[in-house]
């Protein structure tokens, strides 16, 4: 009995391996990232971002091997859905002005707390981790703006 489960739990794990999501992947940058809605961006901001962020908050991911097993396949897809739903770096141009500024806000306040990048990614993509001084950098480019960032405890 034991050995039929575990025969059906391989053949299923294999039939699985044939449903796949689509991949999340674009030729260059689009005609709505936020590096044209901004300009005078600097360089090492748009790049900062795209090392960090773009892979959830863009429609250009980079996928690592493990991309190509099912379920995992899946979660990723769920997990890049969901941040494109809140932040899309690509289609940035399609915010108003208002809802971009406040996409701007809430990203210097969910790198400061620590809710992104996700733990679950950075565990593996140690890369992607923002340090004090990268935080500082975008901080500082978003205050630059004219937007209002409300100062950290400690600060």
């Amino acid at each position: 009995m034991v050995k039929k489960i575990l025969l059906g739990l391989a053949a299923l794990l294999l039939v699985i391996q044939f449903i796949r999501p689509a991949k999340n992947v674009s030729q260059g940058l689009s005609t709505n990232d936020i590096s044209v809605v901004y300009p005078d961006m600097p360089q090492e901001i748009h790049v900062l971002l795209q090392k960090k962020c773009y892979d959830c908050h863009s429609n250009n991911t980079t996928y690592p091997w493990y991309s190509n097993l099912q379920p995992v396949a899946w979660w990723l897809d769920s997990h890049i859905e969901e941040g494109k739903e809140h932040l899309n770096f690509s289609e940035f141009a399609t915010y108003e002005k208002k809802k971009a500024d406040h996409k701007l806000e809430e990203l210097v306040e969910e790198v400061s707390e620590g809710e992104m990048p996700l733990k679950s990614y950075t565990l593996i993509h140690r890369e992607a981790v923002v340090t004090p001084e990268e935080l500082t950098l975008i901080r500082t480019w978003v205050s630059s703006m004219g937007i209002k960032i409300e100062k950290e405890e400690g600060e």
